[in-house]
């Protein structure tokens, strides 16, 4: 694939290995708040995305007001994963847009959502959730989708529309087809998304060339994770995830993979992660400079998936 073009544009070189490292699921429960107020003091972090329908994303938009060069985005969540702890929808209650499960909660997986939520009332939450990220000071760089909800061929129009309208970068990797499979799609389905893909950055979208998450699901010392994982990335844009949280009671008994998001924490707090991310070689940078360059060059109306 030949290299992104946002790289000379931003200043970069076309070999350059460019990471934002950001921090998810933010405001999904208060462990993860004050995870997140830590990492922006420790300097580490350069941006986060907000879950704004849980129960502390309030407080997670006030941390960011707190902290006037912090890049905040929205993560757009239409999903309600765990066994009690549970969220839904901030701009309707009506069943008749399938946003709701039996339970009267966003439904819990990807599958669920993609099969009953109707693409008009998807586009009116996303916008909802926009609105509210703005009514509490939100500076809104960016958004991107909780659990990668969003990405089917029903949702997709909306969510780049609602891109466009807010002149901010909906997250979406230069994925060739293979790379759409790595991410657990079909081979129809993967197509798809590389055509929309190639159709978007034609219209000048903003995109990202990787992703990577550090683990979720095990502990242990992910400062070695990511050390690892800095000295293997390839040039471009990598949008680098963590799950930052606080290990509090709170966390035990909502998440299952409380050890693994506990660890991110830890890497990303422990005062060696500046000289880790310094000798890897990479650039560091926000999603603020991709708002910037995409306002800048104005995208033309967003493909419509096929």
């Amino acid at each position: 694939m030949r290299p992104n073009p946002l790289l000379t544009d931003l200043g970069f070189s076309p070999s350059d290995r460019v990471v934002i490292f950001h921090a998810d699921d933010i405001g999904m429960c208060e462990a993860t708040v004050g995870a997140y107020a830590d990492l922006l003091d420790a300097g580490t972090l350069s941006s986060a995305a907000l879950m704004v329908p849980c129960v502390a994303a309030a407080e997670g938009a006030a941390v960011a007001r707190a902290h006037p060069n912090a890049d905040l985005g929205v993560h757009l969540t239409i999903t309600s994963e765990w066994a009690e702890f549970r969220w839904g929808p901030v701009s309707s209650r009506d069943r008749a847009g399938g946003l709701l499960d039996a339970e009267g909660f966003f439904p819990r997986g990807t599958a669920e959502i993609q099969a009953s939520g109707r693409p008009e009332a998807v586009r009116r939450e996303l916008a909802a959730q926009v609105d509210r990220a703005r009514a509490w000071g939100v500076d809104i760089t960016h958004m991107d989708s909780h659990m990668g909800a969003l990405a089917h061929p029903k949702f997709l129009p909306g969510v780049m529309a609602l891109s466009r309208q807010e002149g901010v970068p909906a997250m979406y990797p230069r994925h060739g087809i293979r790379g759409w499979r790595a991410q657990g799609f079909d081979l129809a389905g993967a197509a798809v998304a590389w055509q929309y893909g190639r159709a978007l950055e034609r219209r000048r979208f903003p995109l990202v060339d990787h992703l990577y998450m550090l683990p979720l699901h095990e502990g242990g010392d992910h400062l070695e994770v990511t050390r690892r994982a800095l000295r293997e990335l390839p040039p471009g844009i990598t949008h680098f995830i963590l799950h930052p949280a606080q290990d509090t009671p709170e966390l035990r008994a909502i998440a299952p993979d409380w050890p693994g998001r506990v660890a991110n924490y830890e890497a990303f707090r422990d005062p060696r992660m500046k000289d880790v991310i310094a000798q890897s070689g990479v650039q560091v940078m926000g999603y603020r400079p991709l708002r910037d360059w995409m306002r800048a060059n104005r995208p033309a109306r967003p493909a419509a998936a096929s």
